[in-house]
């Protein structure tokens, strides 16, 4: 992956005095090869989101401090990334919004991504996305937002080589990316009285799960390469949406015993994707381990047809909420000052 540009506000040869950084979330749409016996493990398929984001604005500082949601957060990735490039002194950090924490859409791979990259601007450590990722521990198993926060769009990613084929820690590569239609609505599930599986929960759960069939991956590869990404190339979205249903199904039941038993961590997240598959609606599932689901529209008319039978249906649920948002084909946006 290549080093990104920065757009420069002063003249490059004076002091950086601060580096703001505006990252998008991102769609994890599932997993094609949990088998991994030709050497590469995981391999998955997402997308990059307009909304929601993480802004962050970096500037130098004697010690590292930060304000805004996510606070404490940032100082301790703040302080790994400065550790790992010996720079000197600290960092002041001013959150102005982050990516909700442990929904299925990145934050935390977009937050490291963010703080580690404006650090590397700001002290001129001419570092790549990837290398960052590597030192802030991020991308170890997808490298969907690392490719969406240094090219947007839809991604394909290789997967994790194994041990023994790996000389020294790496990220799983980008080896596919497309702009994706802008004017097929996307809508996000919210379940806000749930959280998705993370941490060392996730860690048990890879453990625990039985070996992944390798017909099942056979199969789903299949589906990436010859179904998912021609019909995103011919705009084709009940064909997209087929490729991206049958990785929910395989994967989503393989996830169930790590998820609470079903395809979807969430059971309200589930009631709603339901009754989107009993309306019709081609492409929707659930974004990494949940609880946010998603689902993609061909209009704008059919999103918000759609958006007011669920209100309509579960109106009076305080923990549902949804939001139509679209793609983004555009990398993180870099300014420094």
């Amino acid at each position: 992956m290549t080093k990104m540009q920065v757009q420069t506000l002063n003249d490059t040869k004076t002091a950086l005095r601060s580096v703001a950084i505006t990252t998008s979330a991102r769609l994890h749409m599932g997993f094609f090869d949990l088998n991994g016996g030709l050497g590469r493990r995981f391999g998955s398929i997402g997308l990059s989101l307009k909304t929601p984001a993480t802004s962050i604005k970096v500037s130098s500082a004697s010690t590292f401090t930060a304000e805004g949601e996510g606070a404490q957060r940032a100082i301790a990735i703040a302080q790994q990334i400065a550790s790992h490039l010996k720079v000197d002194g600290g960092v002041h950090i001013q959150l102005d919004q982050v990516i909700p924490a442990h929904a299925g859409l990145g934050s935390g791979t977009q937050l490291s991504l963010a703080v580690g990259m404006a650090i590397n601007t700001l002290f001129k450590c001419d570092l790549s996305v990837n290398e960052i990722a590597v030192l802030s521990q991020r991308g170890t198993r997808s490298g969907i937002g690392l490719g969406t926060f240094a090219k947007g769009g839809l991604i394909v990613d290789g997967g994790r080589a194994s041990t023994s084929l790996a000389s020294k820690p790496k990220v799983p590569p980008v080896v596919a990316s497309a702009e994706f239609p802008e004017d097929w609505p996307i809508l996000l599930i919210f379940d806000k009285g749930h959280s998705g599986v993370h941490g060392d929960e996730e860690l048990t759960a890879f453990k625990n799960l039985p070996p992944f069939p390798e017909s099942s991956a056979a199969l789903l590869c299949r589906h990436v390469l010859m179904q998912a990404l021609p019909a995103i190339a011919e705009r084709d979205l009940p064909a997209f949406g087929e490729a991206i249903q049958t990785l929910q199904a395989v994967t989503g039941d393989y996830f169930a015993p790590a998820q609470g038993g079903g395809r979807y961590t969430s059971q309200l997240v589930t009631l709603v994707l339901n009754q989107l598959q009993a309306n019709g609606v081609h492409c929707f599932g659930q974004s990494s381990w949940g609880p946010t689901g998603f689902a993609v529209f061909a209009s704008q008319l059919e999103a918000e047809t759609q958006l007011k039978q669920l209100n309509a249906t579960f109106g009076p649920e305080q923990n549902l909420h949804f939001v139509i948002t679209k793609a983004n084909n555009q990398p993180s946006l870099i300014l420094v000052n």
